[in-house]
């Protein structure tokens, strides 16, 4: 596989092929990031690496762990990821390309991106303004059974989403609004799932679409017969349209 340096955007969410990233950029590293990104020819990806955060936040507190709430955030661009990031970081990530990098007036970043491939993360660089990295692409492999795996949990996915909605019919997306290939499915649904960041990032860096799957058919399972027990739902338009602080 070849190996590419790209700019590294760390977050504490979870970013997969396909998937849409809205992005608040206000931190001069990532804004640094942001201006730099500007530079690439419009007929060419803006393309950088999303990777989920293990140990850090986002917005960079005065230190790692726990943020002290009343300290001034580190300058520069490893703050709060400590002095070796690459241990702060999950080692598979995402590609994402920024169709919309909208300056505001303030200097801040408006930024729509989606994201294209898996990668895992080889080494991390922090000599400039922002992180960069060195990332390894990763095959999607189809695996054993995947186009079988995929209608089944496009099944055990509806059946979640019913009781998501109280069985509400009219709220649930058609048939015809899911996609058949198993790679988009099992894409969509680890995105679509109300899971912790662990078990998503667990999703994105299984080995083949059938392996992700088919974890993906137990926890929908799973996590059905734990909404059909509860006394009330959970409320799940708050998953919705997350947008990064970042």
């Amino acid at each position: 596989m070849t190996i590419v340096r790209l700019p590294l955007f760390p977050l504490n969410s979870v970013l997969f092929p396909g998937l849409v990233l809205p992005l608040n950029i206000f931190e001069e590293r990532y804004r640094a990031m942001m201006r730099e990104l500007l530079k690439t020819p419009e007929d060419e990806p803006r393309r950088f690496a999303v990777v989920t955060i293990r140990d850090g936040h986002e917005v960079a507190p005065s230190s790692q762990g726990l943020p002290d709430q009343t300290a001034v955030p580190e300058p520069g661009p490893t703050a709060g990821f400590g002095d070796d990031p690459v241990k702060a970081f999950h080692s598979v990530g995402c590609v994402a390309d920024a169709a919309t990098i909208r300056e505001r007036a303030d200097g801040t970043f408006e930024v729509l991106a989606t994201g294209t491939t898996r990668v895992r993360l080889v080494s991390v660089e922090a000599s400039g303004p922002f992180l960069t990295a060195e990332v390894e692409e990763l095959e999607e492999s189809a695996g054993d059974g995947a186009g079988a795996l995929a209608e089944g949990v496009l099944r055990a996915f509806r059946q979640y989403q019913k009781r998501l909605a109280g069985a509400r019919e009219r709220s649930l997306s058609t048939g015809a609004d899911l996609p058949d290939e198993p790679s988009v499915v099992s894409y969509l649904v680890a995105a679509a799932m109300m899971l912790d960041t662990p078990s998503k990032q667990r999703l994105l860096q299984a080995p083949d679409t059938s392996s992700r799957l088919r974890e993906e058919l137990k926890l929908l399972r799973t996590e059905t017969a734990i909404i059909r027990s509860l006394p009330s739902l959970p409320a799940s338009e708050l998953t919705r349209g997350r947008t990064s602080l970042n």
